[in-house]
């Protein structure tokens, strides 16, 4: 289980150093969460858990005249984040606890979102429940998260190749990337925490693990850093680890189209409004 020291530490810096592949991974739905996003004028956006920055830069490069703010609990990432702002005036990242997050002044958001930032809460609808009393009135909030595990089950696959099988949580609802699997338990505790107007669409997408010459190695070292297989894997030693690793070069393989690995991932794309 990832909790917040984690990505305070260890799982942080592997995920500032791998930003690239990361949101090559998610391209697809980045391009439908920012899509979303963008749909109506906002004058300023709180991007949640926004990690190296892919959906802070592209709302503030899609609207220029609005700001865009940042919010994460890895330095790491936020370090690398604003190492890609470039020349854009209207973005900025801060260090912030997304449960705990508090306006400054009346400056208060009128957009929220987040790209997969909000599944780690340890008490969401007391976290919902928080931003909801920072917003605008009014405020549109659109985040995009896993749906169940059992529609993706490409991380169980991951999962198993460091043990013989893998099984799901005891609680599907605890804290981490399949919290919020359910679409009845994301309204019901969305509307808890004062959110109305909840909808959940459907995206289902190429999760692109690995491109170029030699694509399977590319997902394979990229799995090895990030992902339900990389802490397992390297938990092992030996020929345990070594066997581990070809189960996992298999696995990729056998999702090689010719040209990339890619994994069919399914997550919700969330909104409502304050």
């Amino acid at each position: 289980m990832t909790d917040r020291s984690d990505w305070e530490g260890r799982v942080g810096r592997s995920w500032a150093d791998e930003w690239r592949r990361t949101d090559r991974s998610f391209g697809v739905l980045t391009d439908r969460l920012v899509e979303v996003a963008d749909r109506e004028a906002f004058s300023l956006a709180l991007d949640i858990g926004c990690g190296a920055g892919e959906t802070s830069l592209r709302l503030a490069d899609a609207r220029r005249e609005a700001r865009v703010l940042g919010i994460d609990i890895s330095e790491d990432l936020l370090a690398m984040a604003r190492e890609r702002v470039g020349d854009r005036a209207n973005v900025e990242f801060r260090f912030a606890d997304a449960s705990k997050w508090a306006a400054r002044g009346q400056d208060r958001p009128d957009l929220v979102l987040s790209r997969h930032g909000v599944m780690f809460f340890g008490q969401p609808k007391a976290a919902f429940a928080q931003i909801r009393s920072q917003a605008e009135e009014g405020c549109r909030l659109a985040f995009s998260c896993f749906r169940a595990q059992s529609e993706n089950e490409w991380a169980m696959k991951l999962a198993g190749v460091a043990s013989a099988e893998a099984s799901p949580p005891s609680d599907p609802r605890a804290p981490g990337p399949f919290a919020f699997g359910d679409a009845e338990y994301v309204e019901q505790l969305l509307s808890s925490a004062g959110w109305r107007d909840v909808d959940l669409e459907a995206v289902d997408y190429p999760m692109i693990a690995g491109e170029g010459v030699d694509a399977v190695e590319d997902a394979l070292s990229y799995f090895l850093r990030i992902g339900p297989a990389a802490g397992a894997i390297a938990a092992l030693d030996g020929e345990q680890r070594a066997a581990a690793i070809e189960r996992l070069r298999e696995l990729l393989a056998a999702n090689f189209d010719g040209e990339r690995v890619a994994l069919p991932a399914s997550s919700w794309i969330v909104t409502a409004r304050a």
